[in-house]
């Protein structure tokens, strides 16, 4: 392969925007949850990828596919909102400080949990 897997870059790109938000909320939000916000981000995103694919059998929905596709070239445009919504929530803790960004850590995890199955799925194909 001469190429990166444009889901693995995905994912990539995603994860280090999330590294980015949660060193944002521990430094601007609120004093002492750094290790709510580290420990939040990881399990969340960890569960996702590990439940995904079990819940959609349960709930018989269809399997879960790769977000970028070769043969949909606008795949990746919309896939690329994932690492700039978290880029632009990681910009939330600079200007509203003093808060807790628990819950938006978790939706970030949950994205970034996204692109990661999804570089899982188009490993396997």
């Amino acid at each position: 392969m001469n190429r990166i897997e444009p889901n693995i870059l995905l994912a990539v790109s995603t994860g280090v925007a999330l590294v980015l938000l949660v060193m944002t909320a521990a430094l601007f939000g609120e004093p002492g949850n750094t290790p709510k916000y580290v420990i939040s981000a990881v399990v969340c995103s960890v569960l996702f990828v590990a439940l995904n694919g079990w819940m959609a059998r349960v709930m018989k929905r269809p399997a879960p596919r790769a977000m970028i596709h070769a043969d949909s070239p606008s795949t990746a445009v919309w896939a690329g909102l994932f690492p700039l919504l978290v880029i632009a929530a990681a910009v939330a803790p600079v200007f509203l400080p003093g808060h807790d960004y628990g819950l938006l850590i978790i939706v970030a995890a949950v994205w970034f949990g996204v692109t990661v199955d999804s570089a899982i799925r188009a490993n396997r194909r």
